[in-house]
């Protein structure tokens, strides 16, 4: 069972849409700009402060439950190895969780599929965050 709020991890899928639709699609970046001039540092903004911030408050065990839910959201784990997938996700928790899932491409769809696959409706969770 997760120890996480569904409505919380709708909380971090809203702002981790947010936070994607930020960054500007290379094929839109103009002629004059080349591949490393659009590159930007994803961390910087008050849509990634603000999930940095959420994460962080949340506690540990909310913190690996977000993790795993990601890792079973995209394949790494099956719905029915939760259990190992929180172990897992505690077991190496070297760095910040903030951290960690910031840098995770697609998060917040990885994020809506792990609940889906734990048979938990996103449509429900996300409800009361929109």
């Amino acid at each position: 069972m997760l120890n996480i709020a569904p409505e919380k991890v709708a909380h971090v899928i809203v702002l981790a849409r947010e936070f994607d639709a930020q960054v500007e699609s290379w094929d839109q970046a103009g002629d004059d700009q080349d591949a490393d001039s659009i590159l930007e540092s994803r961390s910087s903004g008050t849509v990634a402060a603000a999930l940095k911030t959420f994460i962080t408050d949340l506690n540990v065990d909310e913190q690996v439950s977000l993790v795993a839910l990601t890792w079973i959201g995209r394949g790494t784990y099956e719905p029915e190895e939760l259990g190992d997938a929180m172990d897992t996700a505690r077991a190496e928790r070297v760095n910040p969780t903030e951290d960690y899932l910031l840098g995770i491409p697609l998060l917040a769809d990885h994020l809506e599929a792990g609940l889906d696959r734990l048979g938990i409706s996103v449509e429900d969770s996300e409800a009361g965050i929109l």
